[in-house]
C-alpha cells in the first residue's frame, strides 16, 4: 500500500482484470462466460417464493442502513480524520509520525467487506453471477454511481447508484448497444458541469432560491401610515 494517487488506480484496476480473466477461465469450475447459475435457495429457503424475495429485499435496506451508519460513525472519528489527511497530503502525515499503509489497508479490508455482503445479498436476488459482473468496467461503472451523486457525501453514493441503475434499466430497453456511451457522457457531463454531483447541484439549488426568496422581501408600511413622494 505503499502507492499513491495514478499508481494505486491503475494496480486497483489490475486487479479488477486479473479476477476478470480468472473467473472467465473454464479451469476454474465457476461455470466460464455463462457464470454461476441455478441458485434455488438460500439458507433453506426457496428463492421463488415472494416472501423470500420480499424478505432479501427488507434485509438490504437494514444493512444499507447499517453500513451509512458505519460509515458515517468512521468518518467523524479519529481514523476518518486520518483518512481524510492521507486524501489531502499524504507525505505531510507521514511527517507526523503516521503510518499511511496501514490506513489504507484497513479502508481497503472495510470496503472489500461492504463490497462482499453487497454480493452476498446481490446473488439471489438476481439468481445469476457472470464474468460481466466483475472487472474493469463495473469498477469504473461505480465510480460513475458516487461522481454522479456526489462526491464527499455518503449519501451521494446512495443517490448515484440508484438514479444509474435506475437510468440503465430504461435506457438499455431502449438503447441496448448505446448505453455504454450514454454512460460514458454522463460521467463526463457531471465531471464538466457539475463536479459535486446531484448532491452538490441540490444544495446550490437551495441556496440560490433561499437568496432570491430573502431578495424578494421588501418592507411594508406601517399600518395608517401612507406613504408620500419626496
Amino acid at each position: 500500500m505503499g502507492l499513491r494517487g495514478t499508481y494505486f488506480a491503475i494496480l486497483t484496476q489490475a486487479i479488477a482484470f486479473a479476477v476478470w480473466l480468472t473467473v472467465n477461465r473454464n479451469e476454474m469450475k465457476l461455470g466460464g462466460t455463462n457464470g454461476l447459475t441455478d441458485f434455488k435457495s438460500v439458507l433453506g429457503f426457496s428463492l421463488g417464493r415472494p416472501t423470500t424475495q420480499r424478505a432479501l429485499y427488507v434485509l438490504t435496506a437494514v444493512l444499507l442502513v447499517a453500513a451509512l451508519l458505519l460509515a458515517r460513525r468512521l468518518v467523524r472519528s479519529k481514523t476518518g480524520l486520518v483518512l481524510q489527511a492521507i486524501r489531502d497530503n499524504e507525505r505531510r502525515l507521514e511527517f507526523l509520525g503516521y503510518s499511511a499503509a496501514s490506513f489504507k489497508i484497513f479502508v481497503f479490508a472495510v470496503a472489500a467487506a461492504l463490497a462482499g455482503l453487497s454480493g452476498l445479498l446481490y446473488v439471489p436476488q438476481v439468481g445469476v453471477i457472470t464474468p460481466s459482473q466483475v472487472g474493469v468496467l463495473p469498477s469504473l461503472e461505480i465510480v460513475i454511481w458516487v461522481a454522479f451523486g456526489g462526491r464527499g457525501t455518503l449519501w451521494g453514493a446512495v443517490l448515484g447508484a440508484i438514479s444509474i441503475n435506475w437510468l440503465r434499466s430504461v435506457l438499455t430497453a431502449i438503447y441496448p448497444t448505446l448505453w455504454p456511451i450514454i454512460l460514458g457522457g454522463l460521467f463526463v457531463a457531471v465531471v464538466l458541469l457539475f463536479p459535486t454531483g446531484l448532491v452538490g447541484a441540490a444544495t446550490r439549488l437551495r441556496g440560490l432560491v433561499g437568496r432570491s426568496g430573502v431578495a424578494g422581501v421588501g418592507v411594508a408600511p406601517a399600518a395608517g401610515v401612507e406613504e408620500r413622494p419626496v
